[in-house]
Order: structure tokens, then sequence, then C-alpha cells
């Protein structure tokens, strides 16, 4: 049997299982934990658990301790050190006339590796950059390029929502998202409406796609004839949020029903 706890290292980051021990933790406690990288800080993001059968093939790292306020001045060094760091690489960069652009720079808790994350459109020779890096550091250096979704993630912002980024804040994975989302909910399919600060199609897009499928599968197709309560026409739009569709009637003039009250009928003979 393993006591399991929930360890998040980034606060919209994934969420890894590792072997609590004796530690009494709670949601939001800071811990000091063992990592293929050494030892890290981080955060319990889900109470510990018994599991019985906890697979042999898959060992838990463990929770080394809980932090205490020496670690958390430890990561504020850290922090001063990957600004020094981020802004030698970028004259670096500027020096060699590299295509690529720096973003972050991540320090390991115990300083033993420096990251640098970049974007780039394609392959980028870095092994100059990283000589003289290594040369003015002195420590081990890690070149990673990541896409542009990744890059908003860990950089954050706002949204045309007024909020928060979601994969900033409570995304752990990107779940792949298709122009269909967008037409499935009537929504705008001008690309600077629907997309995010990322230029990809906005994350959120996701959220209400199965609903608005699951409320739109019994009405009336859009283009299909019906007979209303106020004249015969063709439906021009859905309303499936209020079970209503909206239907362009031979008049002229365009009404709004609830989707119950139609029947349908065959379109009129062209002349």
């Amino acid at each position: 049997m393993a006591k399991v706890v929930g360890i998040r290292f980034k606060p919209a980051g994934k969420v890894y299982d590792f072997d609590a021990g004796a530690f009494v933790l709670a949601p939001g406690d800071a811990v000091i934990v063992e990592t293929e990288q050494g030892l890290s800080l981080a955060t319990v993001a889900a109470p510990p658990r018994w599991v019985e059968d906890w697979p042999a093939d898959r060992p838990l790292k463990k929770v080394y301790r809980l932090a205490t306020p020496r670690d958390f001045e430890q990561r504020e060094k850290n922090a001063a050190e990957e600004r020094d760091a981020f802004r030698l690489c970028r004259r670096f960069i500027r020096e060699l006339n590299l295509p690529m652009n720096l973003f972050a720079v991540e320090k390991a808790f115990d300083g033993s590796k420096i990251t640098f994350f970049f974007t780039s459109e394609g392959r980028v020779d870095f092994r100059q950059l990283l000589k003289m890096l290594v040369r003015e550091l002195g420590t081990r250096i890690e070149m990673r390029q990541v896409g542009i979704r990744n890059q908003t993630k860990m950089c954050g912002g706002m949204g045309r929502c007024g909020r928060e980024l979601c994969c900033a804040t409570h995304l752990e994975k990107f779940d792949p998202v298709s122009i269909r989302m967008a037409k499935e909910q009537g929504l705008s399919l001008n690309p600077t409406k629907i997309s995010g600060q990322c230029g990809r199609l906005m994350c959120c897009l996701v959220y209400e796609y199965e609903t608005y499928k699951d409320l739109k599968k019994d009405l009336p197709k859009v283009g299909s004839w019906v007979d209303t309560p106020k004249g015969a026409g063709k439906i021009v739009r859905h309303n499936p949020i209020g079970g209503r569709i909206a239907v362009k009637i031979e008049n002229g003039a365009e009404v709004e029903v609830p989707a119950d009250s139609v029947q349908p009928r065959q379109p009129p003979e062209r002349k």
C-alpha cells in the first residue's frame, strides 16, 4: 500500500504523484520533493490517499520535507539569477543574430541547471550560444524550443473575456481545438474573434462544444423548410440554448419560434 499525494510544480501545471511518506499534507502546502533533476520546491495539489496496488514498475519519488522560509529565500535568489541569465542570453542572441525568441528562463532549485525556453519558426543551431552561456554562467545549460501555445501558457496574460488565460491558470494540458467547434456553437468564423493570445483557436471553444452538439441533435437542420404558426419558411439559424429556431417565412419576414412548434415540409417548387 502506498500513500500517494498530488504535487504540482507550476500554478497550471500537471499534477504528479509522489510518495507522501509520514508527512501530514493538505492542498496548498509548500514542500521539497525529489525529482530526476534534484530537489525542487512544489505545492500540494491533491491531499494524500492510500493506494493498495500501486504498480511496481512505477516507483514513486518522495516528498523530502516541508518547505521552510529559507527555501522561499532560495527561490527569490533563483528568480533574480534567472533575470540576469535572461538578459545575458538575449545579448548573446543578438550578437550571434540567431532567429529565436527567448521568453523564459528557469533555474533548478538546487542550482544544478538553467533552462532557456524559446520559440522559433524552424530549427536553430545554438551550439555557439550554448558554449558562451556555459562559459559565463558556469553551470549546466539546456536550450528548450517549445510551441507558441506553451509559450503563452508559461507567460500568461489576459484573454478577450477579461479574465486570465485558461492555459495559465487551470488547464493542465491542451485539448485539440477545431474550427468545427466554432461552427457548431454559431460563433463568428473571423480568425481575430476566435483566436487566443497565442494566435491559435481559443481553448474555451472546447468547453461547451459537447453541450451544443447535444442540444442541437434534435433540432431540424438549418436550410430545411418547416411549417410554423406564423407561416411556412426556411430555417436560417438555431438558438439551441433557448430551444428555438429562426425561420425566414415566405413573405420575407424572420421569426423565432420554439423548435417543438414546427413541422417539416417539402420546399416549394421552383417556377
